[in-house]
Parts: structure tokens; C-alpha cells; sequence
């Protein structure tokens, strides 16, 4: 059977499809697909010149249905539509808007499972990290410069028609980069995990985990007009995904006007969040920043991080004083051990003393830790926040 045949299929394989369709959607049967053929609906039908860009960016034109993808691809299509939807793509009933890439990408992740290299579920996991990553990727790309750079320019000619050319100049030099900063993020990751010092640690692993919060920010939502809104938070997530990276921390995720970053060593963490607030506070069109650090285990999934350390961090956040840093007992802890930091500047003036009187240098710290009082934290019961900063 083609898989051009595979549309009609037996009684038995038309009731798996039923079953898989959302509720709504259009089934696949022979009788439907040539009504649909014979009438076909000027207003369901894409545009011509979209659906130009959409063969130009994908590299091949619709030609399958979902079930005759499932098919063709040699999997059933339960497990299709699940990679689909995990991919971030809509339920598309019986359309025929599949190509022989979306029958490729089936086949690579069901051959990953059949040799035993990827289980199910993690095939599944794949598809959804690949597609929430790249569908945020596309929609900056989108949003930042392909838009301003396909306004008019001439009478008479559309958006669209304009984006057409640019387009295929852009496409084969933006795949080339994405698969080279894929693969340099990879090896950075692996690097990582190789590292690391047991099979536990790769999962479960003890990190500095600091959360950065614009103050006021709904205030501000208010009274800025959208794009000078939007010109503020790209600035902040430039500024902290710049300053994150080039002092050894990794970027979690950016929420607007807060991001997440993590670090192996505290004292990476310390240096991030002190940066921050100084580049920050000499930028008048920036409003002021709080952070809050914590260290401890962080469950790692999907490039996220999860766990009572990154809620602590959250909640550190929330009570720190405006360009002020918080940290919990355990960052504080982690400083003083590897000679960041004194225990306490009592112990600073004695290890000076005694140094001064043997004739030696005397200990250099790079931060200053304040104790302030113990509080109440929601869901985490009474904590011990320290306030970081530089030592003079």
C-alpha cells in the first residue's frame, strides 16, 4: 500500500483513527475526502503566497494526512499525534498538511525507540523540549527582525511577497547557526554531566540557583507605552543573559521581568547577582532589582530546575530590599568553605590580626555576609536570610 493508499484503510484501522481524533475534528474516510475535493471552501483554503513560504522554509509541499503520515512512517496514530502535540502543533483532523519531513521526523523518533536508544516516553520528552525551545526561537526571530524587515517598500507589493526573497537568503544561514550553537550548548552540557561525581548527581545535583525581579514592574506594564514595555524587557533579558553567560552561569529561563540562572559554584552566583544590580543601577531607563540566591540539591528536567532550593530562591526574592542581594545559610555556607567570604567579619579582623603578626598575607575575601533577622517564609518555614555584598 502507498502511502497515498493508506488514506482509506481497513474498518479496523478507521476505528483506531477515530479513537485518536479530538473530539470535533474532521475523520479520514475516503467518502469525506473526496466531498471535500469536489467543494472545496475558498475561505479554508491557505493563501497562495503563504503557503509559497511554507514550502520554501519546510522544503516540501503538504502532501500527507495525518493517518497517511502515521502510516508511511510505519507507527501507529496514537503515537503520531502524541510526538505531534508534544512537538507544541495543533490537532489538525484530516488535513492534508503533512510533508515527507514530518514522515522523516516519525521515523527517526520511533527507529530511536525500536533500538532501544530512547523509551517511549522519553522519545516524547524530546519531541516537547525540542518543540518548546524552537517555538520560542522562532517567535523572537519572527517578532525582533523579520518583521521590520519585510515592511513595504514598494506599491502594491504585500508583506508577504516581500518576506518571500528574504527568506531564502536568511533560512540556510539561520539553520546552519542554530545547529552550531546546538552543538556547542551540547557539548557544554555533556561536559557537564562527565563531570559530574556519581549517576546521582547528574539528576539530582547541589547548585546556586538565583532569581533576578524587576521592582514595580506591574506599575510600570501601566504606565509604558507596549513597545517602550517590550524595549525594557528585551534590554533586562539581553543585559542578564550577557552577564549570566560570560561569568559561567547557565540562563534557565527568562519570565519577562525576572529570569532564573544557575551555576555550579557559589561564588559564580555571588559575582552574577552583584553584576547585575550594578549594571542595572546605572541605567536610568531600568527600574531597581532584587535577587535572591539559595545552594542546595535542584532536580534538573527539560533544562529546568525544580526543587525546595529554587522556591527558596524564589521566596529570598520577594523579601529582599531593592539593588539588594539575599541569600540563604546554606549560600552563606557555601561561600565562607571555599574562603569567598568570612564567617563573619569578627573572624576577618582575627585571621588579619594573626596573619599581620606572622608576617603573611592576609586572607583576601571577594564578598562581605550580613545576618539579618530570621523570618517566616511561606512554605518553608522560618529561614535565616543573609544580605551579600562586596567586601571593601
Amino acid at each position: 500500500m502507498t502511502a497515498d493508499d493508506a488514506g482509506s484503510g481497513t474498518a479496523e484501522e478507521r476505528e483506531v483513527l477515530d479513537a485518536a481524533a479530538p473530539d470535533g475534528a474532521v475523520r479520514d474516510t475516503g467518502a469525506r475526502e473526496s466531498a471535500a475535493a469536489e467543494t472545496p471552501d475558498d475561505e479554508d483554503q491557505p493563501d497562495p503566497i503563504a503557503l509559497r513560504l511554507e514550502q520554501l522554509i519546510l522544503g516540501a509541499e503538504r502532501r500527507y494526512t495525518p493517518f497517511q503520515a502515521a502510516r508511511s512512517a510505519g507507527v501507529s496514530v496514537e503515537l503520531a499525534t502524541r510526538f505531534w502535540r508534544a512537538m507544541g502543533f495543533a490537532d489538525i483532523g484530516q488535513a492534508k498538511a503533512l510533508t515527507e519531513a514530518d514522515v522523516l521526523a516519525l521515523r527517526r523518533l520511533s527507529g530511536l525507540v525500536e533500538a532501544g536508544l530512547l523509551s517511549e516516553p522519553m522519545a516524547i520528552q524530546v519531541a516537547r523540549s525540542t518543540g518548546q525551545t524552537t517555538a520560542r526561537l522562532a517567535d523572537w526571530q519572527i517578532d525582533s527582525f523579520l518583521e521590520g524587515l519585510t515592511d513595504p517598500q514598494e506599491t502594491g507589493m504585500t508583506r508577504t511577497e516581500i518576506a518571500y526573497p528574504l527568506v531564502e537568503l536568511l533560512l540556510p544561514e539561520l539553520e546552519e547557526f542554530l545547529v552550531y550553537v546546538y552543538r556547542r550548548q551540547l557539548a557544554a552540557a555533556t561536559g557537564r554531566v562527565v563531570q559530574a561525581a556519581d549517576d546521582v548527581e547528574m539528576v539530582d545535583r547541589r547548585l546556586a540557583v538565583g532569581f533576578a525581579d524587576l521592582v514595580s514592574f506591574t506599575r510600570l506594564t501601566r504606565r509604558l507605552e507596549e513597545e517602550e514595555l517590550g524595549e525594557l524587557v528585551e534590554a533586562f533579558e539581553t543585559t542578564a543573559a550577557d552577564l549570566v553567560a560570560a561569568h559561567g552561569g547557565r540562563l534557565i529561563k527568562t519570565l519577562g521581568d525576572e529570569v532564573l540562572y544557575a551555576a555550579d559554584d557559589a561564588g559564580i552566583a555571588a559575582e552574577i547577582a552583584l553584576r547585575l544590580i550594578e549594571t542595572l543601577t546605572h541605567d536610568e531607563t531600568m527600574p531597581e532589582l532584587r535577587v535572591g540566591i539559595a545552594f542546595g540539591t535542584v532536580t534538573t528536567r527539560m533544562g529546568d530546575v525544580f526543587g525546595t532550593t529554587v522556591n527558596l530562591a524564589s521566596r529570598l526574592t520577594s523579601i529582599a530590599p531593592k539593588n539588594a542581594v539575599l541569600v540563604d545559610g546554606a549560600f552563606a555556607e557555601e561561600l565562607s568553605r571555599t574562603g569567598e567570604a568570612p564567617v563573619s567579619e569578627a573572624e576577618a579582623a582575627e585571621a588579619a590580626a594573626a596573619a599581620e603578626k606572622e608576617g603573611e598575607e592576609p586572607p583576601s575575601y571577594r564578598f562581605a555576609l550580613q545576618p539579618m533577622w530570621q523570618r517566616p517564609v511561606r512554605g518553608l518555614g522560618v529561614v535565616e536570610p543573609w544580605l551579600l555584598s562586596r567586601r571593601a
